[in-house]
């Protein structure tokens, strides 16, 4: 699939995070392109699939991988509607994924600009371009929304 908005791959992130938040899981999701196509995309499902692992960030890296036939994601980037957390972020740098773009930053859980910021550290062995805040006012609406209904 090719991309001409420019907020395409954030837009598709957003429509598989509302998904996840349909199916009850926490709402991120995540899509990966290359050469101006998606070649992944994941949403959250650990309760789901009864995995901690099932990352949105982690389905659209593992898709991305299958379709290049390649653990290493050069020249790809992640738009993922959630700062990833530490977990996420290391398979970011082992992929080598060049450009990451988030939307809601996660003063919580996240390990980019919060926590641990991985990217920082000195022993990382890869470091990707990253763009925080795109779209993040309706990534974070759909986050507040959905932790709202179960209150």
């Amino acid at each position: 699939m090719s991309i001409a908005d420019p907020m395409f791959p954030m837009r598709r992130a957003l429509a598989l995070a509302a998904a996840a938040a349909h199916a009850g899981e926490v709402p991120v999701g995540a899509v990966i392109t290359h050469k101006g196509a998606i070649i992944g995309e994941g949403a959250n499902a650990p309760r789901g699939r009864h995995d901690p692992s099932h990352h949105a960030e982690i389905a659209a890296i593992r898709a991305a991988a299958q379709h290049l036939g390649s653990d290493r994601l050069i020249d790809c980037a992640l738009w993922v509607t959630l700062e990833p957390c530490a977990m996420c972020a290391g398979a970011i740098a082992h992929a080598r994924i060049t450009r990451l773009y988030y939307g809601a930053e996660d003063a919580k859980g996240g390990a980019i600009i919060h926590g641990p910021r991985l990217f920082t550290q000195p022993t990382i062995h890869h470091h990707p371009e990253i763009y925080g805040d795109i779209l993040a006012a309706e990534s974070a609406a759909l986050l507040r929304d959905f932790f709202a209904e179960r209150r």
